[in-house]
């Protein structure tokens, strides 16, 4: 019998000082966390009343009778039941490790902010004034804090409602990614069925040896690239095939196929910044952006849409940039596309997928195949989002970072770059010579889990003729401001694509974690303003975290059980193009990103529109229950079979149904009002946007940054606006065109 193959992903690192809080603000937390998803038993049955939430056994037997209806009838014994209930999450020490690893990634104000509210929470005062009782709360019994917890849902103090929502989302986090009982009856694996690591290249990082005298180590190159990324890897492989010699430094490491997919936990460490999700500044919106070898294409989910025509037309002409609507950006579309291998011809679409496809067509809406860069490949695959084993989609770490090596570029992983070096140019203009950072090797084992001390840590500067920025929209700014660069538009106009979520539970078994994440969208809601705003509709990734962590589950009791409704739910989400736009400044402590961004109320109403138009899709599909991620709405429960009568159309099946309509109205009633809505994103753009005068943006129509000699963006912060489609393509194919104005400025 064969042996079964499984990826070998480096371990957690040691877990980061957590004395930011006090002892007695972890037993609040952990009192918090507790009451979020506690332990639970019949009430009748309870034996520790203090420990556990006696559950009334009709509120007991309507969740059943729901989850019943859902699963068919197939449902665990009574005995399994109570024993997912009765699980103690707090008491389990991977999720509480869990918890304080995300935390400790928090910026120092959010990490304040909590900290004040559970110091408040450890006085008789504080106590009386935030929940009623003169006694601290984690002195309280279970089901005391719970009844807490749920009442600051409502509460007219806008800080206890985040609290609330906060505490919830962080104990649903840890709870999909480490409760082994969830994973045992879900049936989630973190790796895909049949899996067999791809063929990886086999990357060669510079290394540098230790110093006793901390002397900083000098290179040089023609061209240092900043970033890994689909910008940063065109641009690689453009300059070297053009002969130059290219170095691309980046601040994550690299992760061969054997290593991936990551387990949920792993991959939010070694995969992502700030442990999976970034938070803005005023909380309302939650990002998530590579941080690895590859940067977001090592992440993402192999959407390759190429710009839409009216972007293109509103770049060009609103914009001042006719490089747009040109057929030099055609082909450089076409060229990236053609070099990943995009094509929507080998598709095969899971239950989501079909979902949106067979529903937009019975409702006459406008949907098509999602195009994936998988090189002719089915790439069956949901857990992307973890680093892709099979290494057949084709992001920069599979095509072109590879491309660029055997044109003889070389690499440097764990470098953190501070700033660009300049020196003074023609007419008193900076000229850009070079970046300097601070590199930090491997362990000892060659791994990247091991403690600081057998890491060698060495100050570098890279001399080159030209520097390309290829961080991502939220590092690129920080890096041009940290290099004192001082036009203002450098951090602006930052479009990040809000999304709101919405799940439906099916009554056949789906597995959604199977087949690509993306693989179709619809497109009818993406023009609602007739100025080329609105939402996508797309099915979204359903590793659990990204699926179930923001919930916004009505009891303690729905969350748990949603277990076991996990194997037959399917996530859409409703993308939006905004308009309005936030911005990126240097914390001025820790010189890291502080991004500010809140969905505007013209944006979020487009979002809303689209998740009442992802709730018809899957009534129309047949969905028993339908989750609208809006505030503790109560899901929308089918309390007649679903119809199949062909002779009835989806439009009148929807008007026929009265409960759902009024369901409908209550999601709008709800609304989604940043600070307590989920909004999520994972496209950043804009904060170094092109534009046709320096007044206006941070590069120039030929991707150089204004002002300055030698010095270069490119990547998807040069987008003017949002793209309104997955910004792969795009921004390979702006870096593409770059990529060739520096091959032709060299020469000069």
């Amino acid at each position: 019998m064969a042996a079964t193959i499984a990826p070998n992903p480096p371990k957690l690192s040691t877990l980061p000082p957590t004395d930011f809080f006090t002892d007695k603000q972890w037993s609040i937390l952990s009192a918090l966390l507790d009451a979020s998803l506690p332990s639970m038993a019949p009430k009748s049955a309870a034996k520790d009343r203090r420990a556990q939430v006696g559950v009334p056994e009709a509120e007991f037997n309507r969740a059943l009778e729901r989850l019943k209806r859902v699963r068919g009838g197939d449902v665990p014994s009574d005995e399994a039941l109570w024993g997912l209930l009765g699980d103690k999450c707090a008491a389990d020490p991977m999720f509480v490790d869990n918890c304080k690893r995300f935390i400790c990634s928090f910026p120092a104000e959010h990490q304040d902010a909590l900290g004040d509210a559970l110091k408040k929470l450890s006085s008789r005062i504080g106590a009386y004034i935030l929940t009623g009782y003169c006694t601290p709360y984690d002195t309280l019994p279970t089901h005391t804090r719970a009844k807490i917890l749920e009442s600051w849902r409502t509460s007219w103090i806008p800080q206890l409602r985040v609290l609330s929502k906060t505490i919830q989302q962080l104990a649903q986090k840890a709870y999909f990614q480490t409760n082994p009982t969830f994973k045992q009856l879900s049936g989630y694996p973190d790796v895909p069925q049949d899996y067999k690591p791809g063929p990886g290249y086999d990357f060669q990082f510079l290394q540098f040896p230790a110093s006793s005298d901390n002397s900083q180590v000098e290179i040089s190159a023609d061209v240092v690239i900043v970033g890994s990324g689909p910008g940063g890897s065109v641009c690689a492989r453009t300059l070297a095939e053009a002969g130059h010699s290219v170095l691309v430094v980046d601040k994550g490491y690299h992760f061969p196929p054997t290593q991936l997919p990551m387990p949920q936990t792993e991959a939010c460490e070694y995969l992502f910044e700030g442990q999976g999700l970034l938070a803005s500044a005023d909380k309302s919106s939650s990002l998530v952006m590579g941080t690895c070898w590859g940067g977001s294409g090592t992440i993402n989910w192999s959407v390759s849409l190429q710009t839409q025509d009216y972007v293109r037309e509103e770049w060009a002409k609103k914009d001042g940039l006719p490089f747009f609507t040109s057929e030099r950006f055609q082909k450089c579309l076409d060229r990236v596309c053609e070099a990943m291998g995009v094509s929507d011809k080998y598709i095969r679409h899971n239950h989501g997928n079909r979902v949106l496809l067979e529903s937009s067509e019975k409702l006459g809406w406008k949907a098509k195949p999602a195009p994936q860069n998988t090189m002719g490949k089915e790439h069956y695959c949901g857990q992307c989002h973890l680093g892709c084993g099979s290494n057949e989609k084709m992001g920069p770490a599979a095509c072109y970072l590879p491309a660029a090596a055997r044109a003889g570029a070389k690499f440097i992983e764990g470098f953190e770059v501070e700033k660009v070096l300049f020196e003074e140019g023609e007419k008193k203009t900076k000229k850009a010579v070079g970046v300097v950072g601070t590199w930090v090797s491997r362990d000892k084992k060659g791994g990247v889990d091991g403690p600081a001390k057998e890491k060698i840590t060495r100050r570098v500067v890279v001399k080159a003729k030209k520097a390309i920025v290829s961080s991502g929209s939220i590092w690129s700014p920080v890096i041009l401001k940290k290099s004192g660069l001082e036009n203002p538009q450098i951090g602006k106009n930052l479009h990040i694509h809000p999304c709101n979520f919405l799940a439906a539970a099916f009554k056949e078994e789906v597995k959604p974690w199977e087949g690509g994440i993306i693989t179709s969208y619809c497109s009818e809601f993406e023009n609602l303003d007739g100025q080329g705003h609105g939402p996508k509709l797309e099915p979204t990734c359903m590793v659990p975290y990204i699926a179930l962590a923001s919930l916004p589950f009505s009891s303690p009791l729905e969350a748990k059980l949603s277990t076991l409704k996990y194997p037959h739910m399917n996530s859409y989400i409703s993308l939006t193009r905004d308009r309005d736009t936030g911005s990126v400044t240097v914390h001025p402590t820790t010189g890291r990103p502080l991004i500010h961004y809140t969905p505007s109320a013209f944006d979020a109403r487009h979002t809303l529109e689209g998740v009442v138009g992802i709730a018809k899709l899957c009534y129309v599909a047949g969905a028993q229950e339908i989750y609208a991620f809006v505030p503790w709405l109560e899901p929308f429960v089918r309390s007649t079979p679903a119809t199949t009568d062909d002779k009835v159309s989806a439009k009148d099946l929807i008007e026929k149904d009265a409960e759902f309509k009024a369901w409908l109205d209550k999601v709008r009633d709800a609304g989604n009002k940043p600070g307590l809505g989920v909004w999520a994103s994972a496209h950043q753009m804009g904060t170094c946007r092109m534009s046709s005068r320096a007044e206006e943006g941070v590069v120039d129509a030929r991707g150089k940054v204004w002002g300055c000699e030698g010095l270069y963006v490119a990547d998807a912060s040069v987008f003017p606006s949002a793209s309104g489609v997955n910004p792969l393509v795009t921004n390979m194919a702006i870096a593409d065109y770059i990529a060739a104005n520096v091959v032709e400025d060299l020469k000069g």
